[in-house]
């Protein structure tokens, strides 16, 4: 069977996708040619972004597992892009069993992979929606059947909201979540940064330009103001290859100082 034969209805396999492009760089298997030429587009002027992406996908694991060590036992995964292990109900249950995790996502590969992997997982589900309409998600039956918000919740937005345009207002979306947060509860959030290189920024752009993989780089302040009601904790809103919750765990190192491609993350916790 081709590649293109592979392709599920539905999925237009000249456009790339971004969970599709980060897969590639994760090393995995699902993806298509058009996101492999995005990605070495992007490598060719930032080669350490493949150690940016494991770095992204550290910094989720460590979050997660900081959070159900401190009680936290309810996750919504906002863009969980295509499953790569150890996952999110992985990493949280393998703090306590008890931990229930609700993964969303719009790319139709992403469910696929997910009908799958969760089929014999009670206490785990996963929809296909769209973050961009809050409302819809937190209204639909698997998250109310999981999630309690009366309790604490952590929403993690890592490596999505940069695929959500201005007008489409992300800082409207966080809120739309915090809304119905309880005290105690957790963002998790990691975006790709205007501090990049020009380089990668225009290159990315590019090749991405016109599809819902192109990403929209905000500047610190711009991101910090998406934790707006949340108290940075942990070293704040930092590189992903530098964010740890333990000063004793390695930073993971980059070829050459800053990498190229820039994404930062931070944790954000709702006070009392």
């Amino acid at each position: 069977m081709t590649e293109l034969e592979r392709v599920p209805p539905g999925v237009d396999p000249s456009v790339p996708s971004s969970a599709r492009v980060y897969d590639y760089l994760l090393g995995g298997k699902d993806h298509l040619a058009v996101d492999r030429a995005v990605a070495e587009r992007l490598l060719a002027v930032a080669p350490d972004t493949r150690r940016v992406a494991r770095a992204n996908r550290r910094f989720q694991v460590e979050a997660v597992r900081h959070l159900a060590e401190q009680g936290v036992r309810q996750f919504i995964d906002l863009g969980t892009g295509i499953p790569t292990s150890p996952s999110v109900h992985e990493t949280a249950r393998a703090v306590h069993p008890a931990c229930r995790v609700v993964y969303v996502d719009y790319d139709p590969v992403v469910r696929m992979h997910a009908q799958v992997l969760l089929a014999d997982a009670p206490g785990v589900a996963s929809i296909q929606a769209d973050l961009r309409r809050p409302a819809d998600i937190l209204a639909d039956p698997h998250v109310t059947g999981l999630i309690d918000f009366d309790q604490p919740v952590c929403v993690l937005m890592v490596g999505v909201l940069h695929f959500v345009t201005d007008e489409e207002d992300p800082a409207g979306i966080v809120a739309a979540f915090g809304e119905r947060m309880s005290p105690g509860g957790h963002l998790v959030l990691s975006h790709a940064m205007a501090e990049s290189s020009p380089q990668a920024i225009a290159q990315l752009t590019m090749a991405t330009a016109g599809s819902p993989a192109q990403p929209t780089f905000r500047t610190r302040e711009r991101v910090l103001r998406l934790f707006d009601g949340f108290e940075l904790i942990g070293p704040g809103l930092v590189p992903v290859h530098e964010w740890r919750i333990d000063p004793a765990e390695p930073e993971v190192p980059m070829l050459d100082g800053l990498p190229q491609l820039r994404i930062d993350g931070g944790v954000g916790r709702l006070p009392a």
